[in-house]
């Protein structure tokens, strides 16, 4: 048996998703004449409240348009110590933007917005860069998939309208802090200018991302998705995986967060196991005893053919997916329970 648990992108399309890809009507979508992506963009703008959304081949590329779209070469954007686009979208922030980020040390990826303000740079003060940008990821990867509580962030929206900010989510797993926290897309619409959405994580479709902000703002968005290579043609084959992922696989994340919950209570029982952080969603996040019998567990584990993520100096990543089946589950809590190191 081949288990996968390094992250929710490495879902396959199911049997229903692959059959409305190849019924999907199409049209050269750099001239805005595919219709099944026009029809994926308007659904998720009204999802969210927004007047513009943009499909984008990947998230990182979301997100680089929107900082890109907000910002000016040598001004600065906000955001956690272990935000993703500070951590792995390949310094983007600095190479297409000509931006920096000021990092705070927020609490499993997430923060206040009274180190918001004391983080904001005096806009008179012509030494340091221009504060015009604060980025806010939901959940927090790094954090464990944690979820932000929506009155923190209506209290840093506040905070960015005192001081025109824009405001950006980074909501790659937006759909699991949704079922999570039994919430609705119009809220976090009515909260930030700019959101990034992704298909490809959690939803199970092979490819894409959407970007939805308020009309000012999404003005130059095709212009700066052109800049960055991401027109494409006939892409409503893609779209349309997307609109039966919105369809079909959202409630269901709900059984990814029960089998992330259960295997972070057996590895919780583990004596080799020295902290399993608190899980929301699908990412189960644990550090080991012995930072140096990482090799060892990740090996028998491999052996027994399960795969995961190494974070480095004894912490492992264990995602949850559409493709991870109760079969796969209750075999792999039978490997750990009767794992010794």
């Amino acid at each position: 048996m081949k288990i996968d648990l390094r992250s929710d992108t490495v879902t396959k399309p199911t049997e229903g998703m692959l059959q409305a890809m190849m019924s999907a009507k199409v049209g050269d979508d750099v001239y805005k004449e595919d219709p099944t992506v026009n029809m994926l963009e308007a659904r998720l703008a009204a999802m969210f409240g927004k007047p513009k959304a943009l499909f984008f081949p990947t998230g990182t590329m979301a997100n680089q348009a929107a900082i890109k779209l907000h910002t000016n070469p040598g001004d600065q954007v906000i955001c956690d110590k272990d935000a993703h686009i500070y951590h792995y979208e390949g310094g983007g922030v600095s190479f297409n933007s000509g931006v920096s980020c000021k990092l705070l040390a927020g609490n499993n990826g997430m923060f206040t917005a009274d180190q918001v303000v004391a983080a904001i740079n005096p806009p008179d003060f012509y030494h340091s860069p221009l504060t015009r940008l604060v980025a806010v990821e939901n959940t927090a990867n790094r954090g464990g998939g944690t979820c932000w509580d929506i009155n923190t962030l209506k209290s840093i929206q506040t905070v960015c309208e005192t001081h025109n900010l824009g405001l950006h989510l980074d909501g790659a797993r937006i759909w699991n802090a949704l079922v999570a926290k039994n919430e609705a897309p119009e809220d976090y619409g009515q909260v930030f200018n700019t959101i990034s959405v992704c298909l490809s994580k959690g939803l199970g479709c092979p490819v894409g991302s959407v970007l939805i902000g308020d009309g000012p703002v999404m003005e130059n968005a095709m212009r700066i998705r052109k800049i960055l290579g991401g027109g494409m043609r006939q892409v409503g084959y893609l779209a349309a995986a997307g609109i039966y992922a919105l369809d079909n696989h959202i409630t269901r994340l709900a059984e990814d967060h029960s089998k992330a919950k259960e295997l972070a209570a057996v590895l919780e029982t583990l004596s080799f196991v020295k902290k399993v952080v608190p899980v929301e969603t699908n990412i189960v996040i644990f550090e080991l005893q012995q930072p140096e019998t990482e090799d060892r567990f990740f090996n028998y584990c491999l052996e027994k053919g399960i795969r995961f993520s190494s974070m480095g100096s004894g912490k492992m990543r264990l995602v949850t997916h559409l493709d991870y089946t109760s079969t796969m589950h209750e075999y792999v809590l039978q490997v750990f329970t009767n794992m010794a190191l």
